[in-house]
């Protein structure tokens, strides 16, 4: 995949004196007087902005928080409170712009501005073309720099790059390309994969997609008990998808067929009661009595996969084995948790609870890439082509031939 990265724009002098419009990911979580309670988000977003400046460029930036309707402007969606953080990581002002869609404001090179809400634009998530049109005849330079966004083909996402005379990928975007081609497209053998959550049909055609190109596949929480279940095994009364067990089997014989695997819990942690004040019990996995839930991968099992793991050449990571945030089942996930951190394969991890997972066990440093973007992430997973990966590849080839 070859895409336009906005540090070769600014190295051929194309952002100097030039307007520059990021689509940045800042949807921020607020607390109830409205202040943002976490900021990774707008922290993420310093470098495209530093990066612009630094190329002598008059910088937009934009962003959707929350769902807003369409239209129809309320203070709690209001980006004022993002504009003042960014202006104190930036060390200058951030002037706040409502109602930007068709220009008007002011702006000079060297000058930040925090365009409002981009879905507050009627015509934004329909990714109408008048719309983006508007919007990239406010730019010389579009940056897509939102990768939790990239899957979805909107105004501010896809259309603006149809149009806007140079579409490149910022930074962060750029980084998760980097790792997700490293990852998926030319990675070191053996590649494993752990993918878990509680249900199947939710992961499906993940699994199905892996299936294809993983040397191990990781199968937990839910997931891994309708596995069992294609396995012949007994899980009590867990979760479970008894209706996909044929498809959780042919996931297994399609692994078996290129000579990989879908390894089978071979003990598990169990409790008579989803709680974390319930009693856990190691058993056997083909103890499994008819009043037990499992809640974790067993001990035994998760050294053999730790081992599998720490001799990995690459490893995708979506999703804890067990119920991670009750202390008394999180055994599983750390075993894995530490065996990924202490692998010398690269690692990418994604999804909410994964992130979580490796928070809490502080191991953040040592995973290879953590993935900014959770929807996207799993469709990459899928073998979807993002729309934001498509239409920056198709204007890199345009623009590249029409340098030629």
């Amino acid at each position: 995949m070859h895409i336009l990265t906005f540090e070769q724009v600014c190295k051929r002098g194309q952002a100097r004196g030039k307007r520059v419009f990021i689509r940045a990911d800042l949807n921020v979580p607020l607390d109830e007087q409205g202040r943002i309670a976490e900021d990774t988000r707008v922290r993420a977003s310093v470098p495209a902005v530093r990066m612009a400046l630094d190329a002598g460029a008059a910088v937009m930036v934009t962003s959707h928080l929350g769902r807003p309707t369409e239209g129809e402007f309320r203070p709690a969606d209001s980006l004022a409170p993002v504009a003042a953080r960014m202006g104190e990581l930036l060390g200058q002002p951030v002037r706040l712009v409502s109602n930007w869609v068709d220009g008007g404001f002011e702006l000079a090179p060297g000058e930040v501005v925090l365009l409002e809400n981009c879905r507050l634009n009627k015509g934004e998530k329909k990714n109408d073309p008048e719309l983006s049109r508007k919007m990239a005849g406010l730019c010389d330079v579009f940056v897509h720099d939102a990768f939790g966004t990239a899957h979805r083909a909107e105004a501010t996402t896809y259309g603006i790059a149809q149009y806007a005379p140079v579409a490149c990928a910022g930074p962060l975007l750029a980084a998760e390309i980097d790792a997700l081609n490293r990852a998926l497209a030319q990675p070191a053998r053996p590649l494993m994969a752990i993918v878990a959550g509680s249900k199947v049909s939710t992961k499906l055609t993940i699994l199905q997609s892996l299936a294809d190109k993983v040397d191990g596949l990781i199968v937990g929480g839910g997931i891994a008990n309708t596995f069992m279940l294609a396995a012949g095994l007994s899980i009590g009364k867990s979760l479970a998808e008894p209706d996909l067990v044929d498809d959780a089997r042919r996931v297994i014989d399609k692994m078996k067929a290129r000579g990989a695997e879908v390894p089978i819990p071979e003990d598990v942690v169990v409790a008579r009661e989803f709680s974390a004040q319930a009693t856990p019990t190691v058993k056997a996995a083909t103890e499994v009595g008819a009043d037990d839930l499992i809640l974790d991968i067993g001990p035994r099992t998760a050294q053999r996969l730790a081992e599998r793991l720490k001799a990995a050449g690459t490893i995708v990571w979506n999703g804890p084995v067990g119920v991670f945030e009750f202390d008394a089942f999180s055994h599983g996930t750390e075993t894995l948790a530490r065996a990924i951190a202490d692998s010398r394969g690269f690692s990418i991890a994604g999804g909410g609870d994964t992130l979580a997972a490796i928070a809490k066990y502080g191991i953040t440093e040592r995973i290879g890439y953590i993935s900014t973007g959770g929807g996207a992430f799993l469709e990459v997973l899928e073998g979807k082509t993002l729309p934001a990966f498509e239409i920056l590849e198709k204007r890199s080839r345009e623009q590249q031939s029409a340098a030629a």
